[in-house]
This record gives structure tokens, C-alpha cells and sequence, in this order.
């Protein structure tokens, strides 16, 4: 008899598991589909950023492996097509973290620059700046520290030599340097690009002198777009996530992702496997997903319903809410909060979009320029692509970095045309290709001063031709 009891439970307990990895996806209902892909976003869009910094070929900032440092050697130009809207204003030299052996020291040497600010983020797309020029930074050198919460064998216990000690949230992380070489200023420009080439990583082991740690070979679920992770592998890149990320039991976010993901057999510090896990509609996960970008997409270029969330975005854990955070994720990862930079677009006095066809012209007075404390800049781009416009002058922006010359009011007037217009210094004109092409302007604010820009407008651009 008790044996039978026995073979009963164990038939009892295989039929569970089979019945719990074969859930008809029809009883998973939008709502909740939807609550489970917003709460997964901001770890799937981090994945893949993440991953395409460090092994993409394409990508022109790949460091090629972990515990590396993408070191840029000028400004991005035409030939960039990895990223869209890319910068024209200020040089990224990133370091890809691997905190799971050993923390990573990294030196940082001063900068004789207006901006120059690091981000940090680990796996949960949270973002920080901990040092900035906005905080009087960068005048010295400083040596960091980071490490996370799994970092074998430390504890955040002060090390000789080093300045900052930073926990980060996860094992996988970036450390995001942004610099404005001043790149108008030769002489400037020169000294920067050499501090650039002095930031230096190394473990903490190699820091102290001694042998480097051997490191295990990252497992790494396959990486793509958004899409291909809800579609494709999206349970195994989730467990990864949450096995090398810190959540706080005091913090809502972190619990809500952590019950929605619970229901996907997605628990920290567990093993995935599919044979274990419910089986879930990964075309109906990659449709949600694919309607809540849609959405985000209708937010983020629309001025007003963007508006609310203009000083909440890019923020550490605890100052985040959920709507922002997929905003976010979806729209751009790895931005910077509106204390750093702030990025209005530029429409026309028509309400009609601009296109290569016509010429145009963006005034400012001097009481109307960006109310920028470090610098601010306007640049164009075709708006399909988001990609710079091809020309010979290799001129994709007007500003501070890349040149522009105000008149003797204070004020500029910045030419949009496919010849540059007479009597317009050539630092103000955005050359154009005299097509049928949509085309427009973002406008970059770097250390804004927030409260003026409560009550600032963006110019409009007029066609003249």
C-alpha cells in the first residue's frame, strides 16, 4: 500500500509538471501578457544593449569582450550606421564590467572640458552619475572601484589607491564616460583626446599588483533586438538577468518584476530549464511588446505627452516608475537625466515636416538661445534613418564642439540649405542633399539650467526656399 502511495505522487507530480509546461497560452490574457513584457522590458533592452557593447562587429563602440574599454579616436560621422541620432557633440569611451570574479578599478584622469560626465548601469537599466563636471568633477584624477553584491571574495571593505567604492546592482554592468573634446579648439581638443587615452581598467587583482583572476567564460543566452529575445529565448535571458541582478525587498518595482516573472518560472538563482519552465506564446510576447513600443514610440514624438515625463527620465533605483522606465527602454537606453542633458526637437513655423527638397533657417536671439550652463548644440539627420546627412565639409552639427559663430547681437541664425547660403559663416550651415528626404533637428542641452527651461521654447525652423 505504501508503495502504491508512492507511485501515485510520483505520477501525481509528473502530470503537474507536464500540465505546467504545457499551459495553453489562450488562458494567459492581455492584461496579463502586458503587466509581465513592461515589467521584463528595462532587463531585456539592457541584455541587449549590454551584449551589442561588447561583441557586436558592427557596432563602432564594441569592446570586444568584458572588463574592456572602447577607446573613440574622434567624432562620429556619416559612415556610423550602427546607432541612430548618434552624437556629434561628445566622444563615449566605455567600459564593460564583469564584476562576478573580482571588482574593476578604473582611473580616470581630469578633463579641460565644459561636460564631461560617467553614467553607470547595470542589468535593471537604473542609471547613475557618479562623477560629472555639473558636480565639479574631472578637475583631478579619481580612481573607482565597482563591484556587485556576487563580487566574490569583497565587500566593499576600502582599498588603498582607490577614491569612490560603487556597488552596482548587478554583475554585468557599464561604466559610460561621455567627453566634449572641445573639439574648435585644437589645442584643447589634442589635450583631451590624450586624457581619453589614459582611462585605464584592471581588476582589482592586476590593480594590486597581483595575478589576475581566471574567469570563467560568460554563458551568455543568445542577444538580439527586443523583439527576437519575446519572441525567441525570452524565460533563458530572463533567468540570466535576474541571477546576476540585486533586487531590494523594500523597493516596488523590483517586487512587481519579480511576482510578474515568478508566473514565467523566472526566479533568482535558478537554473533555466525549458523542461521546467510554462510554456509561453513567444509570438504573443513579441506582439505585446511590439504594440508597447508603438505606443512608446507615439509618446516620445509628441511633444505633449512627452512633456510629463521630461525630468524623470535616466534616474537611480527609487526615483524610477514603471511608465518612465519602459519609456525609456524602448525610446533610447543608456540616456542621461535632464541634470545633465536634456534633448528638445525642433519643428517648423508651417506644423509641416522638413524636407531636403527646401531650404531653412533656425533664429535665436541671444534672449532665446538654449539655456545651456555647459553647452548646447543643434544637429541634423535624415528622419528615417536618424542617421548624419553625407556631405564634404563632414558637417553634422551647429555648436560650442563643432563651431558655430554668433552674430553681434548674441543671437545666431543656423542654415539648413544644400549650398551654403552668402554671407553665413560656415560654422552655422547643416549642408543638405538636395532630395525628396525627410529630414530634421535635435537640439542638445547639456547642464541645463532647469529652471529656465521651465519656461524656454525651442526655435522653430522656417523655410526659406
Amino acid at each position: 500500500m505504501m508503495r502504491t502511495k508512492k507511485i501515485i505522487t510520483k505520477i501525481l507530480a509528473i502530470c503537474s509538471v507536464v500540465f505546467l509546461n504545457t499551459v495553453d497560452a489562450s488562458e494567459t490574457n492581455d492584461a496579463e501578457m502586458t503587466e509581465l513584457v513592461k515589467r521584463s522590458y528595462q532587463y531585456v533592452a539592457l541584455f541587449n544593449t549590454l551584449n551589442n557593447f561588447v561583441v557586436q562587429p558592427k557596432n563602432p563602440f564594441a569592446t570586444g569582450s568584458w572588463n574592456e574599454t572602447h577607446y573613440p579616436k574622434g567624432l562620429m560621422d556619416a559612415s556610423v550606421r550602427a546607432i541612430p541620432r548618434p552624437n556629434n557633440d561628445t566622444l563615449y569611451v566605455l567600459s564593460m564590467l564583469d564584476l562576478r570574479k573580482d571588482p574593476v578599478v578604473i582611473q580616470y584622469p581630469a578633463f579641460d572640458s565644459r561636460f564631461v560626465s560617467l553614467e553607470t548601469s547595470a542589468l535593471d537599466h537604473y542609471c547613475n552619475i557618479p562623477l560629472a563636471t555639473s558636480k565639479g568633477d574631472f578637475k583631478q584624477a579619481k580612481t573607482m572601484l565597482f563591484y556587485s553584491a556576487r563580487t566574490e571574495g569583497y565587500n566593499g571593505e576600502p582599498v588603498e589607491g582607490v577614491d569612490e567604492i560603487i556597488q552596482m546592482s548587478g554583475d554585468f554592468a557599464t561604466a559610460f564616460l561621455r567627453v566634449m573634446p572641445e573639439a574648435n579648439d585644437p589645442a584643447k581638443f589634442k589635450a583631451n583626446m590624450d586624457a581619453i587615452s589614459q582611462v585605464k581598467l584592471q581588476t582589482l587583482s592586476e590593480f594590486q599588483g597581483k595575478p589576475a583572476k581566471p574567469v570563467e567564460p560568460v554563458k551568455m543566452p543568445k542577444y538580439g533586438n527586443d523583439q527576437m529575445v519575446f519572441s525567441n529565448n525570452f524565460q533563458e535571458v530572463m533567468q540570466f538577468v535576474f541571477n546576476h541582478t540585486t533586487f531590494d525587498k523594500n523597493n516596488e518595482m523590483d517586487q512587481a518584476a519579480l511576482a510578474a516573472l515568478k508566473t514565467a518560472g523566472v526566479e533568482p538563482g535558478k537554473q533555466y530549464d525549458a523542461s521546467k519552465v510554462p510554456v509561453l506564446d513567444g509570438k504573443q510576447l513579441s506582439a505585446v511588446a511590439a504594440k508597447i513600443a508603438a505606443e512608446q514610440g507615439d509618446i516620445w514624438n509628441d511633444p505633449e505627452k512627452a512633456k510629463p515625463f521630461t525630468y524623470k527620465l535616466f534616474h537611480p533605483k527609487g526615483q524610477m516608475d514603471i511608465d518612465t522606465m519602459v519609456l525609456q527602454s524602448v525610446v533610447g537606453p543608456l540616456g542621461q537625466p535632464a541634470s545633465e542633458a536634456m534633448y528638445p526637437g525642433i519643428g517648423t513655423t508651417d506644423g509641416k515636416p522638413m524636407n531636403a527638397m527646401h531650404d531653412y533657417v533656425i533664429r535665436m536671439s541671444k534672449d532665446e538661445l538654449p539655456p545651456a550652463i555647459a553647452f548646447w548644440s543643434a544637429t541634423l539627420y535624415d528622419t528615417k534613418q536618424g542617421f548624419f546627412i553625407p556631405n564634404k565639409e563632414n558637417k553634422y552639427s551647429v555648436g560650442q564642439n563643432a563651431g558655430m559663430k554668433l552674430n553681434k547681437e548674441g543671437g545666431i541664425e543656423i542654415h539648413i540649405a544644400a549650398e551654403k547660403p552668402a554671407g553665413v559663416p560656415a560654422e552655422n550651415w547643416l549642408p543638405i542633399t538636395r532630395k525628396d528626404m525627410g529630414i530634421d533637428v535635435i537640439m542638445r542641452i547639456y547642464q541645463p539650467n532647469l529652471e529656465k527651461m521651465k519656461t524656454w521654447t525651442a526655435p522653430k525652423a522656417e523655410m526659406i526656399k
